[in-house]
């Protein structure tokens, strides 16, 4: 791999997931602030409903609906660009398969010199799984796919890995509806159309770190690691948009933020809720630990 190591190639994609889950961060609470904005019909609610009260319904009918297909793409600046496809569940603890194709920036250069920009993702309730090239498998004993334990994913984030951990274990479409009700701040912005669907476009600004002082249960010293690493990738706020169909679920979001590297942009479609998704779990034979990766000796 040009001297692109196992162990190096792990470690750029754990840096991406958790970049990912402390920028794109979802919250475990809700508000009880009405915030004015205009009603009437649509996804969320009728005549007179405020668009909290119009949330709250939605966030419920998107978490009771347990599955869905999901296409999505994603920029951080300079550090990556990304397009996803696949199911989740969410039923019993996050599941789903997805391809990732990286199509930019420093980790599609990384995942090139692994011979593929494109992986496997497996979502697992207590690990993620990736599964690369044969270039990464001669360098890591022939095993093809790495497995990311949420454990250790959040020991190796510093003060933002408690945080990071419980955004990759609930990435499912309701986190967004979550995130705008723990602002407070979210209007309806009027009848779009989405796809050919008839949808009600609502839209909220998200400041991140205090998000993160709403949800999770991070202690004070973790926390203020989280805000230093948030102040220097330059993250302090997000716009967030959503989409929402006549049966009260989520059919488009877009989280809009500004880092230091450039902008962060993330938008993802939401469709054929309640299919099954199933996730098993890869061969041990043929399976690394991210954990034992990072215990090897870089390379000279």
């Amino acid at each position: 791999m040009n001297g692109m190591t196992a162990r190096r190639v792990a470690l750029a994609i754990a840096a991406a997931t958790a970049l990912t889950g402390i920028t794109a961060c979802g919250s475990s609470d809700g508000s009880d602030n009405d915030s004015k904005g205009s009603s009437g019909k649509g996804g969320g609610g009728g005549l007179g409903v405020s668009p909290i009260a119009a949330l709250r319904t939605i966030e419920k009918s998107t978490d009771k609906a347990d599955s869905a297909k999901v296409e999505s793409q994603t920029t951080m600046g300079s550090v990556m660009s990304m397009k996803a496809s696949g199911a989740l569940g969410w039923e019993d603890g996050l599941t789903g398969n997805m391809t990732i194709t990286y199509t930019g920036g420093q980790l599609a250069e990384t995942m090139r010199q692994t011979g593929s920009t494109s992986m496997e993702a497996r979502y697992l309730p207590d690990a993620y799984y990736a599964k690369m090239g044969e270039q990464f498998a001669a360098q890591a004993d022939g095993k093809h796919w790495v497995k990311y334990a949420y454990d250790d994913l959040e020991r190796i984030g510093g003060g933002s890995g408690a945080y990071m951990k419980d955004a990759m274990q609930n990435s499912t479409p309701h986190q967004s509806v979550k995130m705008l009700l723990a602002s407070g701040d979210v209007k309806k912005v009027g009848e779009e159309k989405v796809r050919g669907v008839n949808t009600t476009h609502y839209s909220g600004t998200v400041e991140v770190a205090a998000l993160a002082e709403k949800s999770s249960g991070l202690s004070e010293s973790q926390l203020a690691d989280m805000k230093r690493q948030l102040e220097q990738s330059g993250v302090t706020t997000e716009t967030v948009d959503i989409w929402v169909n006549d049966e009260n679920l989520l059919v488009k979001k877009v989280e809009k933020g500004q880092m230091k590297t450039g902008e962060l942009s993330a938008t993802a479609y939401y469709s054929d809720y309640g299919t099954e998704v199933s996730a098993e779990e890869p061969p041990a034979s043929d399976t690394a630990d991210f954990k034992d990766l990072m215990n090897r000796q870089p390379a000279t």
